[in-house]
C-alpha cells in the first residue's frame, strides 16, 4: 500500500523561505507522477507543483519564480522549496503521487505565512 507523509511545513513570516519534503513507500513504480497541492481554510484544494520521474517540471502561475519541485528518486521522496512566501501562500500542503492511473494523497503539512 502506498503511502505519502510529508514533512517540513511550520509558521514563517513573509518572505521567508521553507522546505517541504515528502517521502513516498509501499510499491512506489518506477514511473509516476509527484507533485503538492495546497488547500486553504474554507477553500478547494490547489494545484502548486508537479514533477514526472524523468524531471519534468510544472507549477501554478502564483508561485512561478518562487518554488522549485525536485525528487530524489533512490529515495522515492519528493520536495518544494518555497522561497518569498507570501500570506496566501498559508494552507495545508499535500503531496500527491499518480501511478498506472491511481491517485495517492498524503496528510498534509501545514504552512502558515505571517504578514
Amino acid at each position: 500500500q502506498v503511502q505519502l507523509v510529508e514533512s517540513g511545513g511550520d509558521l514563517v513570516q513573509a518572505g521567508g523561505s521553507l522546505r517541504l519534503s515528502c517521502a513516498a513507500s509501499g510499491g512506489i513504480k518506477s514511473t509516476n507522477v509527484m507533485g503538492w497541492y495546497r488547500q486553504a481554510p474554507g477553500k478547494q484544494r490547489f494545484f502548486v507543483a508537479g514533477i514526472t520521474t524523468s524531471g519534468r517540471t510544472n507549477y501554478a502561475d502564483s508561485v512561478k519564480g518562487r518554488f522549485t519541485i525536485s525528487r530524489d528518486n533512490a529515495k522515492y521522496t519528493v520536495y518544494l522549496q518555497m522561497n518569498s512566501l507570501k500570506p496566501e501562500d498559508t494552507g495545508v500542503y499535500s503531496c500527491n503521487l499518480i501511478q498506472f492511473d491511481m491517485n495517492y494523497w498524503g496528510k498534509g503539512t501545514l504552512v502558515t505565512v505571517s504578514s
